[in-house]
């Protein structure tokens, strides 16, 4: 799985020693040297990590205040770096889920990114929406049961072509089984969402362990095979 991050720097040292570090971690580096552009680029992209300059970028501090206010990054998992103008405690209270300090050093760099990998692909998996065609199980409150076709599915929910059956309603049962796989999976949900064309958002509400356990897998493989077309 290859993810992407943003570095919001004009500091040409910082870019060299984390492109080499996420490089061995599958992370794919674009920089950014303005906060003015970091942040136009942060409204337009969707970013698994933004990496901030937060004391040498004039406006760097801004820029990481920004992110939590950006529709498409705002779980994304942000880096503030620091040079002793901002505190850490400052940095967390302003959004960021991680800190370096100036000057970088690789080994500090990759035990900070080694550990927030895991958070990042969680998060891709979260927002990320397979598409799928597959037939999903519905149990509605009364005990009545639809046939709906799945058009995509992501760890939080998935989408159906309901023609307008779930618009009445709220809570749920789903049952459904992954394209080419034998896993069964049930859950709870809810309507998150439903159009005048038909097409309904449900989001999963108290998926067991084990089912979710399936999902997580299932959508990691998924994404990888994605990442594998892109890059070939």
């Amino acid at each position: 799985m290859v993810l992407n991050c943003l570095l919001v720097s004009s500091d040409p040292e910082v870019a060299k020693v984390l492109k080499p570090t996420l490089q061995e971690l599958s992370i794919k580096l674009e920089v950014c040297d303005a906060a003015e552009s970091g942040r136009q680029l942060l409204g337009l992209e969707k970013f698994d990590a933004v990496i901030v300059d937060c004391d040498d970028l004039r406006g760097g501090m801004d820029v990481l205040q920004s992110i939590r206010n950006q529709p498409s990054n705002k779980s994304s998992v942000t880096f503030a770096i620091l040079n002793g103008r901002t505190t850490a405690t400052q940095s967390f209270e302003m959004g960021s889920n991680f800190v370096l300090q100036k000057p970088l050093q690789p080994v500090n760099a990759m035990r900070c990114f080694s550990a927030a990998v895991g958070l990042m692909i969680r998060e891709r998996r979260r927002y990320y929406r397979v598409p799928v065609k597959m037939i999903a199980g519905i149990t509605l409150e009364g005990g009545r049961r639809l046939q709906l076709a799945a058009t995509n599915i992501s760890e939080g929910g998935m989408a159906l072509e309901s023609g307008g059956q779930l618009a009445r309603e709220s809570m749920f049962d789903v049952k459904f089984i992954l394209p080419e796989t034998s896993d069964a999976l049930e859950t709870k949900a809810e309507l998150a969402w439903a159009d005048a064309s038909g097409r309904a958002g449900v989001r999963f509400m108290g998926m067991c362990a084990e089912s979710r356990d399936h999902l997580e897998r299932w959508l990691t493989l998924q994404i990888a095979a994605l990442d594998r077309s892109l890059i070939q």
